[in-house]
């Protein structure tokens, strides 16, 4: 499951010298696109709820909360869009369990999140606890440390020349911004900084006990 990543090709070097006058038409073709999307979906409430099911998957796999959501802003029927998901979940179009242990995997490799953040994720897309559970369990403790420790020792580099303390706060926060707890966090930082050449008796007056 691939990151959006921004653009920073020559388009972003056309869009700073001014909008063309074929961008300045898109917006209302955009209009317009998708106006005449919603008059050629099927009237029958069942099939309009699978054609916009079918569009929404095209490409991107998303949870069965995902997709109900966007049949009630369209104003599909309840009993509709009811009936379609549960036959997209019979066929296997909808798997909230597939799709929570594709989302843990890229995001733990492409991003480095811990645990908790990957849960938080899979919660604002409706995923159901007991799936979640399953999911960021197969990430277990010592594969999060080493990621953790990774993530240190390439964001070093960028913090030498700063004071103890700050360097300390920093490399903290980050893990900390990833969902790492508070003692694993401090764990890896003092073992990369060890690894560094920081001084192990000065460490011990910062990570006592650790």
């Amino acid at each position: 499951m691939a990151d959006i990543q921004d653009s920073d090709g020559p388009a972003s070097s056309r869009a700073e010298a001014g909008p063309s006058r074929a961008s300045s038409r898109t917006p209302g073709r955009r209009r317009d696109g998708g106006r005449a999307e919603r008059e050629a979906e099927p009237k029958d409430p069942v099939e309009r709820a699978r054609a916009i099911c079918l569009r929404l998957l095209t490409g991107t796999p998303r949870t069965r909360q995902q997709l109900a959501d966007a049949l009630r802003k369209r104003e599909v029927p309840t009993e509709a869009a009811e009936e379609v998901l549960a036959r997209f979940e019979d066929v296997g179009l909808i798997d909230d369990a597939a799709f929570a242990a594709a989302w843990v995997d890229s995001r733990h490799h492409s991003r480095g999140l811990a645990r908790r953040a990957l849960a938080r994720e899979l919660r604002t897309k409706g995923v159901d606890s007991t799936v979640i559970d399953e999911a960021v369990g197969r990430l277990d403790s010592e594969r999060e440390e080493e990621t953790a420790h990774a993530l240190v020792v390439r964001k070093l580099r960028s913090t030498r020349g700063l004071d103890r303390e700050k360097r300390l706060r920093r490399l903290a926060g980050m893990l900390a911004r990833k969902g790492y707890s508070e003692g694993l966090a401090l764990r890896v930082v003092r073992r990369a900084l060890e690894e560094e050449g920081e001084d192990p008796e000065v460490l011990e007056e910062h990570f006592p006990g650790l």
